[in-house]
């Protein structure tokens, strides 16, 4: 071994203790007791040099721990609801508020909600939207905002010491509040939006994409792009979204989730506050039930050497009793990567594709159930029937009971991610008051999960999807077809170079 092997092996070594010193008082962090760690309770544990090394056996095939959640409820004087989890383990905090303040507001002006929500930082009395970035900033604050069909959400990340939450808060609360939406940004945003729209006439999967929301929902709201259309936009003006903002981000529309280091009594200040800074006014109604399509197809000609096919049909809205099994038998077709029914038959059988993916999105009313494929033009019309095939199959005899069994503990296993961290709690917290869902919807989700039997996920999936009902979408040449190649009992190997997107 050469003196230059020696020392690049030496520094692998120095590499891989610092590492190890690293990251064993990260992982303790990174998976908390059932309740949040006091900090007694914290420097009484045994110094991390002395602790043994933790091994996976001792599970004996239990999931881990999960991070068990006290949520407090309660609404303000103006209508919010609100739901709090306190965590004191860091000094900082998460706020979210959803507003039910999505496309399926937009009424006869696609894209109002997105502008209105995109536009909430752009401006306020006395501060532009460089003025307010750089406020949050000198904070060590962070402000997020987004907008999509059912909701729209605006969120502050901030340490919680009182001289750096105050300011934090107090600037939060007028950009979500009060903002100006000023000509010259507004301006600035629908070149950006139309910018987007002629880059949408050469992505083939957004062109399939907004057909098939428009052919699943017809004249539903939830037909329309969230970011609206290049006929809509330009005319949006600042009076309507002024007037938009005033209807969906009043008070009695909101939810407010705080998670961290905060007392009950701070979140019951910090809720206040906020509400009482938001528009008066009562809770927007949910969209009316969309009507069940026709089954049909649409193919939109592409310049291409691939095709993407898209098959949707109606789902579920997110109170459906039957969730947890859906998303189970989901999960077993075509939801969770590598190791579906999908995957397995369509990429690694057969090479057709890159991947293939199904979901169901639960939504205020019934949401789509959707299966998004990708694969050669010439072999695009058998892909689809051999999809077709694979969920007629499915739907008629389930998943075995090793698939359900898998399923079931990869699910007990990853579930405590989604409490890892004060980020994915807030957003937990956003959709369970959102959605108006119980405080032990997540223990209860779980629950349901572990006591499925596989007779049960069949009905679930007959009850609510329909081989024969897919509206089909595909985007693509015009090529004569081949028939479909054999399957492999090994996997086969995917064509060369990157797909197309």
């Amino acid at each position: 071994m050469n003196k230059r092997h020696l020392l690049l092996l030496a520094a692998l070594l120095s590499l891989l203790g610092l590492l190890l010193f690293i990251s064993r008082p990260a992982a303790e962090s990174d998976n908390p007791p059932s309740a949040p760690a006091t900090p007694a309770a914290v420097s009484s544990a045994a110094p991390a040099s002395t602790a043994p090394i933790a091994s996976l056996a001792k599970l004996d095939g239990q999931a881990p721990a999960r991070r068990a959640l006290d949520i407090q409820r309660w609404t303000t004087a103006e209508g919010a609801r609100v739901l709090f989890v306190e965590a004191r383990e860091l000094p900082m905090f998460d706020l979210r508020l959803t507003f039910a303040a999505g496309s399926s507001q937009d009424g006869a002006t696609p894209g109002l909600a997105m502008l209105t929500n995109s536009m909430l930082n752009e401006g306020i009395a006395d501060q532009d939207t460089t003025a307010i970035a750089a406020g949050f900033e000198s904070l060590g604050a962070g402000f997020g905002n987004g907008a999509y069909r059912d909701m729209a959400v605006a969120s502050l990340r901030s340490l919680s010491a009182a001289e750096l939450r105050t300011p934090a808060l107090d600037l939060f609360a007028r950009v979500v509040g009060a903002p100006t939406f000023p000509d010259a940004a507004l301006a600035r945003m629908k070149n950006q939006l139309l910018s987007g729209f002629e880059l949408q006439k050469q992505n083939p999967g957004k062109l399939a994409s907004i057909a098939l929301f428009q052919q699943l929902y017809g004249r539903h709201p939830y037909a329309q792009p969230s970011d609206g259309t290049a006929q809509s936009v330009p005319a949006i003006s600042r009076e309507q979204l002024a007037a938009f903002h005033a209807r969906a981000y009043a008070a009695g529309n909101a939810v407010i989730a705080l998670v961290g280091d905060l007392s009950r009594s701070e979140a019951e200040a910090i809720a206040a506050q906020l509400s009482a800074s938001l528009p008066k006014g009562a809770a927007l109604p949910a969209p009316a039930a969309p009507a069940a399509p026709a089954a049909g197809r649409q193919h939109i000609e592409f310049p291409s050497q691939q095709t993407h096919l898209m098959l949707a049909q109606l789902g579920i809205d997110r109170r459906d009793p039957d969730y947890a099994a859906l998303y189970v038998g989901n999960q077993i077709l075509g939801g969770g990567g590598f190791g579906t029914r999908l995957m397995e038959e369509v990429r690694e059988k057969r090479g057709l594709t890159y991947g293939i993916y199904s979901a169901f999105s639960p939504m205020q009313v019934a949401g789509p159930f959707m299966i998004n494929v990708q694969t050669r033009a010439e072999l695009s019309e058998a892909t689809l029937e051999l999809v077709r095939s694979l969920v007629r199959d499915f739907i008629a005899s389930g998943p075995t009971a090793k698939e359900l069994s898998q399923v079931q503990r990869e699910l007990a296993g990853s579930f405590p991610l989604s409490t890892a961290s004060n980020a994915d709690i807030v957003g937990q917290l956003g959709a369970i008051g959102f959605y108006d869902l119980p405080s032990t919807q997540l223990e209860d989700f779980m629950n349901q999960v572990q006591q499925l039997s596989v007779e049960q996920v069949r009905a679930a999936m007959a009850r609510h999807l329909d081989p024969d009902a897919f509206v089909v979408v595909s985007s693509g040449p015009t090529v004569a077809q081949q028939p479909l190649p054999p399957p492999v009992e090994r996997p086969a190997a995917q064509t060369a170079g990157v797909p197309e997107h």
